[in-house]
């Protein structure tokens, strides 16, 4: 694995983390665990933590799950404390809370869930009652393969998509395409536009240089939440392993522009962009951005380098999301990856779940959604698009303290993918991921690639 496609690909794939409109909670940090040793920078100051007794954090209903609760100061275990604990049923309330004493830099906390879902302490310890708190959380998943849809499949999905898609067939590609200075003396790259519904195409396309006709498998990357350029070393560090590449941009806003051109978009015209038009299936701001990927997928598999056969979609969070749809909508899909993807379960609320971002349904005084944005969430939701995919594998991620893309909206969409499929526990990872997941997404997709080649 060359570590500059990783560092190439790791600003758009996290990016949902650094410029969200909904940023999660703050997190306590992560504890120093091993051998405990002469303090360090690192180890400076309290730590606190909280894990799952089990390696693998997965337990069955209505079985007691306790937390490992770890309090350590300057490196060193405290001998006494007490902290405080709310249990949730992945957010949401579970009257199960109190307050554990802690020895030896130790204590543990029990809960339990009867239902397949995520159960989740968070712990707090304040030094003296006036103190800042210090606080950490711990997850567990409960049976989450057995995590259900919230609402069935809008009988008309197939029909509205359809018809969607028929308005987007009969707008010519109309590709503008630009030659810019490639990073890699071995690509090719280029400024590419076309036109779609709504707003345009905007991605930076890269190929290997002299590639040859009918040779290469095509990937589409794409990004979380926010507003920024497409990333040109994304596009041409795939190039450089072998691949007809695009990295497209979620509102088909110009590339390469000053930073503050994209933060002028993000509080003007795109501001709260996540819940426009969502009264409405077809005023929906994500119908634009979905219909999009059909029409980025249409870019690449006109090149005379594509192999034919190979077209794979890979993002995180908003990207997740956008994976999962391109995969739903598209059946020339392949193959796709999502992490932590967002738009997962919208519907939560009427099974008394958590939905995923960006929460799109409101919940209204009474504790009744939205009628009308329920009903238009329906048409946007990776659960129902895991049900279209004609996709051959499909590889996700999900963290067990994610409070954005919670786990078990994540679980939700990916129970419902009937192809072989893998999905990556990261158990102490709230919703930014961690390095070793965008590596096992990236070698996920060579797999798949040779997967196919050797067919």
């Amino acid at each position: 694995m060359k570590w500059s496609l990783l560092l190439a690909l790791i600003p758009a794939l996290s990016a949902s983390a650094q410029t969200s409109a909904v940023a999660p909670p703050k997190e306590g940090k992560q504890p120093v665990v091993g051998t405990i040793v002469a303090p360090k920078d690192k180890d400076k100051g309290i730590k606190l933590s909280a894990r799952a007794g089990r390696s693998d954090a997965l337990y069955h209903k209505g079985e007691a799950v306790t937390f490992d609760i770890k309090l350590l100061s300057d490196g060193i275990p405290l001998l006494t404390g007490e902290v405080d604990w709310v249990m949730t049923k992945d957010g949401l309330p579970l009257n199960q809370s109190g307050k554990a004493p802690v020895k030896d830099g130790a204590a543990k906390v029990t809960g339990k869930l009867d239902e397949p879902g995520f159960l989740q302490v968070r712990v707090v310890y304040r030094e003296t009652p006036k103190s800042a708190p210090i606080t950490a959380s711990g997850g567990a998943g409960i049976d989450p393969t057995e995590i259900k849809p919230s609402m069935p499949v809008p009988d008309d999905f197939d029909a509205f998509w359809d018809g969607q898609k028929k308005k987007l067939a009969a707008i010519p590609i109309n590709a503008k395409i630009e030659k810019v200075e490639s990073t890699s003396k071995k690509v090719e790259a280029f400024d590419i536009k076309a036109d779609s519904v709504g707003s345009q195409v905007s991605g930076y396309f890269a190929r290997p240089v002299d590639a040859k006709p009918k040779s290469l498998p095509v990937i589409l990357t794409v990004h979380g939440a926010g507003v920024r350029s497409s990333s040109l070393g994304g596009a041409t560090s795939w190039a450089n392993q072998g691949y007809l590449a695009m990295d497209m941009n979620a509102h088909g806003s110009p590339n390469g522009k000053p930073d503050q051109f994209y933060k002028e978009l993000a509080d003007k015209e795109l501001k709260d962009y996540r819940f426009v038009g969502r009264e409405s299936r077809e005023t929906c701001y994500f119908l634009g951005m979905y219909l999009r990927l059909i029409r980025g997928i249409d870019l690449l598999t006109s090149q005379p380098e594509w192999d034919g056969k190979t077209v794979i979609v890979f993002g995180g969070s908003q990207g997740g999301a956008q994976a999962f749809a391109a995969a739903g909508l598209d059946s020339r899909v392949t193959f796709f990856c999502a992490a932590v993807p967002a738009m997962s379960d919208h519907t939560g609320m009427v099974a008394n779940r958590i939905a995923g971002w960006p929460k799109l349904v409101p919940v209204g005084a009474d504790g009744k959604p939205d009628a009308k944005v329920l009903e238009a969430s329906r048409y946007f939701d990776d659960v129902n698009m895991a049900t279209r995919t004609k996709a051959r594998g499909a590889y996700v991620s999900t963290g067990f303290i994610d409070t954005t893309c919670p786990p078990t909206s994540v679980y939700a969409a990916y129970n419902v993918l009937k192809m072989p499929k893998q999905i990556k526990n990261d158990i102490e990872s709230a919703h930014p991921y961690p390095t070793e997941t965008t590596l096992a997404m990236m070698e996920a997709v060579h797999k798949h690639v040779r997967d196919l080649k050797a067919q």
